[in-house]
């Protein structure tokens, strides 16, 4: 049998050309596709970022020890619900 890259002359039983290393048969299984890369971790980091900055605006910007405690739960809700979509974006 001939190489169909090179034309040496190979083994009929040959797997591969001992020349090219062509194969001299078609793959029975193909490579996976990738999937296209998706946005969702941008958004999501930048998301982060503008959330945590207008918390710590807001804070910065309210009466030092008066600050309410439904401020600071809502700082606290704001830092899980970012953990939580990072976590989410990470995963897909």
């Amino acid at each position: 049998m001939t190489c169909r890259n090179c034309g040496a002359e190979i083994a009929d039983k040959a797997l591969i050309c001992y020349r090219c290393g062509t194969a001299t048969t078609e793959a029975k299984h193909k490579p996976a596709a990738l999937p296209p890369a998706s946005r969702g971790s941008f958004t999501a980091t930048v998301l982060a970022i503008v959330l945590l900055g207008a918390v710590g605006f807001f804070l910065v910007r309210t009466e030092g020890a008066e600050t309410s405690r439904v401020v600071t739960w809502v700082a606290v809700a704001a830092a899980v619900l970012i953990v939580a979509l990072r976590a989410y974006a990470r995963r897909r």
